[in-house]
């Protein structure tokens, strides 16, 4: 497989089946978002991730490429690339359900952090959360995109943000709890002009 072909070098690129778009395209965005997501991923699992998520995090990186490409492709069933389905999130579905049945009460809002390996999934969470955006942007302008996919996204990021819990507690690392600040004393009024306040 060649890597450089000097076909993009215009700002154009090809999706499958042939057509011509521009790099800045919804579509190129949506599927670039997922790309990123799937290398959050990839980085992630070098972070000292437990054994036990591993085989869960490489299925899920194979699952993002196959939705990438049916991005990528504007007639997927023609293409053969309609790959994701609902077992996907189904099985996205019962592993939250399992781990949390694991993980302790989850009571208030915490912190991104905690191990290097939780920390990382957080940040993979964060770009799913924007590859979804990018992807919600693309059915508004093409209603060809299947809503399944957008589903699949939606469910990963919970699916993430319940593993990197996990991480944790695998490593018997606490997470933090967030602290919300103390309400700012004579917020609904403003200092004087002119005043030190």
């Amino acid at each position: 497989m060649r890597i450089y072909t000097r076909h993009g070098d215009g700002g154009q690129t090809g999706l499958l089946g042939g057509a011509r778009v521009g790099k800045d395209h919804p579509r190129i965005a949506a599927f670039g978002e997922v790309d990123e997501l799937n290398a959050a991923i990839g980085w992630a699992r070098t972070c000292n991730m437990p054994n036990e998520l591993q085989p869960l995090l490489e299925r899920v990186q194979h699952e993002l490429f196959a939705l990438g490409a049916e991005l990528a492709s504007e007639d997927p069933a023609s293409s053969g690339t309609d790959w994701i389905s609902a077992r996907h999130v189904e099985a996205l579905e019962s592993e939250i359900d399992q781990w949390e049945a694991r993980l302790p009460p989850l009571r208030q809002f915490i912190l991104p952090g905690g191990s290097a390996a939780a920390a990382a999934l957080h940040w993979a969470r964060c770009v799913c959360r924007r590859a979804e955006r990018q992807l919600v942007q693309l059915m508004r302008q093409d209603n060809r995109v299947d809503a399944r996919l957008l589903v699949y996204l939606n469910r990963l990021g919970d699916w993430l943000f319940v593993l990197a819990r996990a991480a944790n507690f695998l490593a018997a690392v606490g997470e933090v709890p967030w602290c919300s600040p103390p309400r700012r004393r004579g917020a609904d009024t403003a200092p004087d002009a002119g005043k030190n306040p």
